[in-house]
């Protein structure tokens, strides 16, 4: 009989592409994969509802693709680096088959699962799979992480992508007395949401599982892809791919997601279909720029880069910080952008960039505050390109252009210039004119009437605010 051989599924709830299950599988047909509920993740302050079911249906699925491949996926709940030994020693498993992740935390509990597996005799085997780079492959020409990222997209464009890694089709899984042996090892049934203490009244905005992201990306890489470069600025238009939940769990494999920009590359029509599927590629680019950032850096996730930040005077108000989370600044595009993260786990890019900027530079609010709230709603919510886009938005960030300030009433006229998302999210002023929607002047009696409130500080006068502390930082300090 062939060596029993486990494979720890983290953020690659799949079975096609996946690098770490392709080398196990090679090694062995005897591939058994587990999952382990850990509470570090799951009762976290930053727990998304919403990121919890999205997860909890990918494994749904992912345990019917092991079944039809002749193999289970084995569920365990605990502190990683004991019940993923137990379960290795139970079973008589001869390795631990991973694929390793940038983030602080994981790295720190993969280090703590391999000493406790070694310690037992089981071999360790780790492979890069949620990067198209691992963060040792793009370094400056001193051989140093990137800081800025157009020169590292130039030098991560010019390396060879490597082929999406073909699924396992036949795995042998356990005997009726090893899932007896592994359910006294700590086995369980995949707990539902109530299970988990999890509420999600709506369905999810997106589906969970492999099956519907490469749906998802097939339909995107037909159409919206060769208008992405015009459209997906704008929030009330389906013109992005949506995939960033399926890529932050793995639900499609990333070389998957590169070949097919490949493909449809060689389907360009002319100079403006070939922009849009680069500037896609661009934003594949950004997603690994933050994911090797924290890497090299992993200090990012507790503070800002920039020195001068960790004692920037932000205000302590938690009524504006609340009006913010709620949706009820007074600014119309901010509201309704707020109000679909509230509702849906969801926020169209642009948007995310404009309630932060005016978090971070109206209400001068500190970055981590929406950081951490945007991590307790999104259904996509990635430590790296979460604390990224925050920290460039407030400017604590890696950006040779670090002070940005977005008017948010500009926003809107730019980027929703009928009010349509406005309207969608902010049903109390769908009677007003679109112009007033757009550039929030609105007359004090209609605001009473709609039972919207007034704008809770004015942009022009905290921009000037905020401009000021910026100036006396740079001139006492380097940034």
């Amino acid at each position: 009989m062939e060596p029993l051989l486990l494979f720890w599924h983290r953020r690659d709830l799949r079975l096609n592409d996946n690098v770490g299950l392709f080398h196990a599988s090679q090694r062995s047909s005897r591939v058994v994969g587990i999952f382990c509920l850990d509470p570090h993740l799951l009762d976290g302050k930053q727990a998304a509802p919403v990121r919890i079911a999205y997860m909890l249906g990918c494994l749904r699925e992912l345990q019917e693709r092991y079944a039809a491949a002749g193999s289970q996926l084995l569920i365990v709940r605990g502190e990683p680096s004991q019940r993923i030994p137990q379960l290795a020693t139970a079973l008589s498993a001869t390795a631990v088959f991973w694929n390793l992740d940038v983030e602080p935390y994981a790295r720190d509990r993969d280090e703590r699962v391999t000493v406790q597996l070694q310690q037992q005799g089981v071999d360790v085997s780790t492979f890069w799979d949620h990067l198209l780079h691992a963060p040792q492959e793009i370094l400056t020409g001193t051989k140093g992480p990137y800081t800025v990222y157009t020169p590292f997209w130039k030098n991560w464009c010019r390396h060879a992508k490597a082929k999406p890694h073909s699924q396992p089709e036949t795995l042998q899984g356990l005997s009726p007395e090893e899932m007896e042996t592994a359910q006294t090892a700590g086995v369980i049934p995949l707990p539902s949401n109530r299970d988990l203490g999890v509420s999600v009244e709506e369905p999810l905005i997106v589906e969970p599982g492999e099956k519907a992201a490469r749906e998802q990306l097939d339909d995107f890489c037909d159409r919206a892809i060769f208008n992405y470069q015009e459209q997906r600025n704008f929030p009330s238009i389906n013109g992005t791919s949506r995939l960033s939940a399926a890529l932050k769990f793995g639900a499609i494999g990333i070389r998957r997601v590169w070949q097919a920009t490949e493909t449809v590359s060689e389907l360009c029509r002319g100079d403006e279909d070939s922009t849009s599927v680069q500037t896609w590629q661009k934003e594949l680019a950004w997603r690994e720029f933050y994911q090797h950032v924290l890497y090299h850096f992993p200090e990012l996730a507790d503070g800002p880069y920039r020195a001068p930040w960790h004692n920037f005077p932000w205000r302590e108000d938690t009524e504006h910080f609340q009006a913010w989370c709620e949706g009820k600044t007074g600014y119309p595009i901010v509201d309704a952008a707020m109000r679909e993260l509230n509702a849906t786990g969801w926020m169209h890019n642009r948007c995310r960039m404009i309630v932060a900027s005016f978090l971070t530079k109206d209400l001068r609010l500190n970055w981590q505050w929406g950081e951490q709230y945007f991590m307790q709603k999104l259904i996509d919510g990635d430590l790296a390109s979460n604390n990224g886009g925050w920290q460039w938005s407030s400017s604590s960030g890696m950006d040779p252009k670090p002070l940005r300030i977005f008017n948010p009433n500009t926003q809107a006229q730019k980027f929703d210039p009928e009010g349509e998302y406005i309207r969608s999210w902010l049903p109390e002023l769908r009677s007003l004119d679109t112009e007033q929607l757009v550039t929030g002047k609105i007359p004090p009696l209609e605001l009473q009437a709609c039972g919207y409130p007034a704008p809770i500080v004015n942009h022009q006068e905290q921009q000037r605010i905020f401009k000021n502390i910026y100036q006396q930082l740079k001139e006492t300090t380097r940034i």
